[in-house]
């Protein structure tokens, strides 16, 4: 059966924070769930530390709320990163390789992307500075000079 990959994620009420790890363990091959919850600390304080607006309460509003909890608890960065520099932050941050930390944020945020919805996430990345498009499971399209 194949899934519309645009669509958000069929979320009952409350969907707990226990099955989005169990979607990034999975999506990501994580060994353990402890491995899976370890990526999206990181990456969801570092989405917190570059999103702003009204588009941040809305992804907030949508995630589980131990996950919005991480997202919100971080202070906006003045310095917005691209979507290299952010994976090449989050890599300094835990001395991880920027291979494992790339890995680590697209199996986060495509699992964000599809609990935010395609709407809420078009808005995201026209908030965010370029590269984050392929980090959250879309292609990055550009305008011809």
């Amino acid at each position: 059966m194949m899934s519309d990959q645009s669509a958000p994620l069929q979320r009952p009420y409350g969907l707990a924070y226990e099955q989005m790890l169990e979607k990034v363990r999975y999506d990501g091959a994580y060994p353990t769930r402890e491995k899976a919850e370890e990526a999206v600390r990181l990456v969801l304080a570092g989405l917190g530390r570059q999103l702003t607006g009204d588009e941040r309460v809305e992804l907030a509003a949508r995630l589980p709320f131990e996950a919005a909890r991480i997202l919100t608890a971080q202070i906006p960065d003045t310095q917005a990163l691209t979507g290299w520099a952010f994976v090449k932050d989050l890599a300094a941050r835990t001395g991880a390789t920027l291979a494992t930390t790339r890995w680590d944020t697209g199996s986060v945020l495509c699992v964000v992307a599809a609990l935010a919805g395609p709407d809420l996430l078009t808005r995201i990345l026209q908030q965010l500075p370029s590269g984050y498009a392929l980090l959250f499971g879309r292609a990055e399209l550009t305008q011809a000079a």
